[in-house]
């Protein structure tokens, strides 16, 4: 079953609603779709995530910038009752990325998300969110991003979560960033992911961190536009979260190139700590 939505729900009342249902939640994943058609972007809230995550401003969108348009409605799956796993404290864990090509920023799209593969996991048990963008009825750009909950339990039978993106050997220092406090303020300003863990230490404490974490996506899209042309319009990436980025901290970039495209890793600059790995290619 397909909803359509007339406007993008908002964010901060979806995470607070979210908080107030957590508890009682289990069962499958909802059949449901959300859509939402002709959807365009706003070119200021476009420049505000080009800054934030240092992409240039062209005529196209950054790669990732299309999960800002579907994450609304994502999160307004989760949010609901009928989903199995309590939004508060879920950790995105895995996202690959599979654009047909360039995206013009003046675009209309039709957007549709919905939930999948709902898996074990060592620690808990993950689903993924899919999302689909449309334009001129054809697909131009998808993604599939996992998210992890601590001590949830998948439904009997479910198979094993799949989270381990391969990556070669990626040694070679290519950027140094000092990642400030405020980094997940910031992005979440622009990207409206109001999620507790990346604000403040207080509210990530709340879920078991020591200080607020980084939003994976904006580690991505950070590593992605280090790579701004050199990637090709039509591309896939896949990247694997791996250990929190906790606020403030000092990263480095790795990257290595193979078979037409790269190898990544962000890592923290004292302990070598892993905290993004991905594989990047050309689409055939």
């Amino acid at each position: 079953m397909v909803t359509v939505l007339d406007a993008a729900p908002s964010l901060p009342r979806l995470f607070a609603r979210a908080a107030l249902t957590a508890r009682g939640r289990g069962g499958g994943l909802p059949a449901t779709h959300l859509a939402r058609t002709g959807v365009t972007v706003d070119p200021a809230r476009l420049a505000g995530y080009a800054q934030v995550c240092r992409f240039p401003l062209t005529g196209t969108l950054p790669v990732t910038y299309p999960h800002l348009l579907a994450f609304p409605l994502q999160v307004a799956l989760m949010a609901d009752h009928a989903f199995p796993l309590a939004l508060p404290g879920l950790v995105h864990v895995r996202n690959v990325i599979v654009a047909e090509r360039a995206l013009g920023a003046g675009e209309r799209f039709d957007l549709e998300v919905w939930a999948d593969r709902f898996a074990a996991h060592r620690s808990g048990a993950t689903v993924d969110l899919v999302a689909s963008v449309r334009s001129g009825g054809d697909e131009v750009w998808r993604s599939r991003s996992t998210y992890l909950a601590r001590g949830a339990r998948a439904p009997e039978g479910a198979p094993d979560a799949d989270v381990d993106v391969p990556v070669g050997d990626v040694d070679g220092v290519a950027a140094r960033w000092r990642i400030p406090d405020d980094a997940g303020r910031r992005y979440a300003k622009v990207s409206g992911d109001v999620n507790p863990i990346h604000l403040s230490a207080l509210s990530a404490k709340a879920f078991g961190f020591k200080r607020a974490i980084a939003h994976g996506m904006w580690v991505q899209a950070r590593a992605l536009a280090a790579l701004q042309g050199r990637l090709p319009d039509a591309v896939s990436v896949d990247v694997g979260f791996r250990k929190p980025l906790l606020l403030p901290g000092t990263v480095t970039l790795s990257t290595a190139a193979r078979d037409g495209g790269w190898d990544l890793a962000v890592r923290s600059a004292p302990s070598g700590t892993e905290h993004l790995l991905g594989v990047v290619w050309p689409q055939p």
